[in-house]
């Protein structure tokens, strides 16, 4: 595999060359830091923990820096945050929604929370990450309040300039956005072809973003 390499100028990022460089296997891995440099999918990283005796439960970011920790640490587990228990016990599972039902701190939405929203807003629903933001921090507000809210929050749509906040661990949709919005005129399948090639680049933090000189990659 060919990647181009970077240099920094001036605050700027130049390409130079392009450099045989591949992402090294993690047995060969000796930090967090160098872990942290290269794209990992979320099923490699369950691999991963499995591979070190970590627990691989969790999201995409929690598995990295549960990696990272191990790595730098003679493979000791990351210790978790206590955090807050829940003061209600209503079960979100099995009990009968209504739009006058409650939001609580301990609000699940799984199917059945997504089946109420249907049944009142139709197959139309979607349970984002906006809408389930604002869900998390209502308790005390009805799930006839969280109706109006996901009409609320969709109405925005009707603006063309609206964008919808990409959440961070969301790298493809990001560099979707992105790369479309700067070359008018390619597609899809352009942004498919210079993702997989950029995110076998070692990277800042383990994020993958889009940047005009990402045109200039090829593969050999």
């Amino acid at each position: 595999m060919f990647i181009l390499l970077y240099i920094r100028s001036c605050g700027a990022i130049i390409p130079t060359k392009y450099e045989s460089m591949e992402r090294p296997e993690i047995e060969t891995i000796k930090s967090g830091r160098e872990f942290n440099q290269w794209y990992w999918l979320k099923e490699e990283m369950v691999s991963i923990c499995k591979l070190l005796n970590l627990p691989s439960h969790g999201r995409k970011f929690d598995l990295r820096d549960r990696i990272m920790y191990a790595l730098d640490n003679e493979g000791k587990i990351k210790p978790q945050p206590r955090k807050n228990p829940t003061v209600s016990k209503f079960n979100w599972v099995n009990s009968e929604l209504t739009p006058e039902t409650i939001i609580t701190d301990n609000v699940s939405f799984g199917p059945n929370f997504r089946r109420f929203m249907k049944s009142q807003i139709g197959s139309k629903f979607t349970c984002h990450s906006d809408f389930m933001d604002w869900v998390k921090t209502s308790a005390g507000k009805n799930l006839g309040d969280a109706v109006k809210k996901w009409y609320a929050l969709e109405k925005r749509k009707e603006d063309a300039n609206f964008k919808r906040t990409i959440a961070a661990n969301n790298m493809l949709a990001q560099y979707t956005r992105d790369f479309l919005a700067d070359n008018e005129g390619k597609t899809v399948k352009d942004v498919q072809k210079y993702w997989q090639l950029k995110k076998q680049l070692p990277t800042k933090n383990g994020f993958v973003r889009y940047e005009k000189s990402d045109l200039q990659l090829r593969k050999n």
